[in-house]
């Protein structure tokens, strides 16, 4: 009974794995096809810091969910001991890290406020700079949320892009654009950069964003719940199987 029992969480381990490794395999293969796209979809995804830093997060993860499977799968079929070892010590260091972040999430949580954030932008945020990491960010922020400033444009009264920027009352990613024309042209650039209302976003990022991934919230909290059980499992079986195998 034992015996087959041992057999059952082999397979079962051996399957459960090699679906992994399927999907680190196929973000892995998402992700170089981007930067290596000869159709110049990479200049597209470059233009855009929040996309390009996307495609690294997406190959960072395949990389460690192809190498997770194809330990899960090697040690389980093979019955390695080792493997099976490396592959418990990868899957608990994966959760304590994960553990560790909410917790430090948790204590770091008034970092998270719109005071935090426009006087961060007073301080760093630079106008059209796109060597500046911070400025880049907001400038791409501004323009996937169609926002302006952390509250508002007054966010930009008094900081450092006024003083850079002296006659530009809000800076260009806050402007409209035009639509129709695939958001490449401004719908009146000067007019929005001298402070007229009706040609630039006037909602702030801080409300955009929140509204924005509001209802996914509760499916990430979801799909953490999920995966932290999955984890816990996979240690349970990784570890009963290292304990069986002779």
């Amino acid at each position: 009974m034992e015996g087959d029992c041992l057999s059952c969480m082999k397979y079962l381990m051996f399957i459960f794995n090699f679906f992994i490794f399927l999907g680190g395999s196929f973000l892995l293969g998402v992700g170089l096809w981007v930067l290596l796209d000869p159709m110049g979809f990479r200049e597209i995804v470059a233009a855009n810091p929040l996309l390009f830093t996307g495609v690294y997060i997406i190959l960072a993860l395949g990389g460690l969910l192809f190498l997770l499977g194809f330990l899960g799968c090697c040690g389980a079929i093979r019955e390695n001991k080792c493997l099976l070892l490396f592959f418990f010590m990868l899957i608990l260091f994966i959760f304590l890290t994960e553990l560790a972040a909410a917790i430090l999430a948790f204590l770091f949580r008034e970092h998270l406020t719109r005071e935090y954030f426009t006087r961060e932008l007073k301080r760093h945020y630079q106008g059209h700079n796109n060597t500046d990491v911070f400025t880049s960010t907001w400038n791409a922020i501004m323009t996937t949320f169609d926002c302006c400033g952390v509250s508002s444009p007054e966010d930009f009264e008094e900081s450092l892009f006024r003083l850079i920027s002296p006659r530009k009352a809000v800076p260009e990613a806050c402007c409209q654009r035009n639509r129709f024309l695939g958001d490449v042209e401004h719908v009146s650039l000067e007019q929005c950069l001298s402070g007229s209302m009706a040609f630039r976003h006037n909602k702030g990022c801080y409300s955009a964003v929140v509204d924005y991934f509001e209802t996914y919230i509760y499916m990430a909290g979801a799909l953490a719940i999920v995966v932290l059980t999955i984890e816990l499992f996979a240690m349970v079986f990784a570890m009963c199987l290292f304990r069986g195998i002779q």
